[in-house]
């Protein structure tokens, strides 16, 4: 089997998702190594996966998995043994999330466009967390909404300066932090993985990420965060504002009750 121009062996599936098909394999010098592929991705697919990777991999921060071939076929990154969830793996993480954020980005946005999930995630660049938000993360997934609905969400869009919080300086953010995509690992160490959406952003959306459906040990985790990079006032307030944009790819992935929940989501913001 060849993914992205690698002869690997060896090969068994693994859980990886309900996009792409996952193995563990060997390479032909016997490294063990993860890899994914699909069918008939969408361009640049694998590709944005490996620069979120790249840009997500700082010193202090979260462990990231090396990329070790990439292709418009696939992606293969080196293996990393799972582990049972800990309270100090959690505080660890938390800690080194802080750190990751902390690096920071140059402005809201990212080099190039991502994917969250399979939906194009657009990243042009801008100075304001607000209008990067309501431009690249709310607008683009308006469509999968009624009239009536949309009109809840474009509510909070006019008013999304004084729903922001205190302005801060763009962060480096995983994008889609939800609990699947944390890699517990055996060394006691938390990984990031399926990285995306990785882009510059606003701190407090991994972290609403992080509550979108629950991760092991979620209060460890922020409050190792909150030590490390003392969050601002009334975060916990802004939780639903950053999980909005979540809700709304939901919304374009499947409709249904993710539709009703997006605009009653807004609708409380107001």
């Amino acid at each position: 089997m060849r993914v992205a121009g690698l002869e690997l062996r060896d090969i068994q599936p693994v859980a990886g998702g309900d996009i792409c098909a996952a193995y563990r394999a060997l390479t032909v010098a016997g490294d063990v190594v993860f890899a994914k592929t699909h069918p008939s991705p969408p361009a640049g697919f694998f590709a944005a996966e490996s620069a979120g990777l790249d840009l997500l991999r700082v010193p202090s921060g979260p462990p990231v998995p090396e990329v070790v071939a990439v292709g418009d076929d696939g992606l293969v990154l080196s293996w990393v043994d799972p582990g049972p969830p800990s309270v100090a793996a959690a505080r660890a993480f938390g800690g080194a999330l802080a750190r990751m954020h902390a690096a920071g980005t140059s402005s809201y946005g990212a080099v190039s466009d991502g994917f969250v999930g399979s939906l194009p995630l657009p990243n042009g660049s801008f100075a304001d967390w607000a209008t990067f938000y309501v431009e690249q993360r709310i607008k683009p997934y308006l469509a999968a909404l009624t009239p009536a609905q949309r009109r809840d969400v474009e509510a909070v869009c006019e008013q999304i300066e004084s729903l922001a919080g205190p302005a801060e300086s763009p962060a480096r953010i995983h994008g889609d932090l939800w609990s699947g995509n944390l890699l517990w690992g055996a060394g006691g160490q938390v990984w990031l993985v399926d990285a995306a959406s990785a882009h510059g952003g606003h701190r407090e959306t991994d972290l609403a990420m992080l509550q979108w459906f629950g991760a092991p040990h979620l209060e460890e985790i922020i409050s190792a965060y909150d030590e490390t990079f003392p969050l601002a006032d009334g975060w916990r307030a802004r939780v639903a504002l950053h999980q909005l944009h979540p809700m709304l790819v939901h919304a374009t992935l499947f409709g249904g009750g993710y539709r009703d929940r997006a605009a009653a989501t807004a609708r409380s913001l107001l």
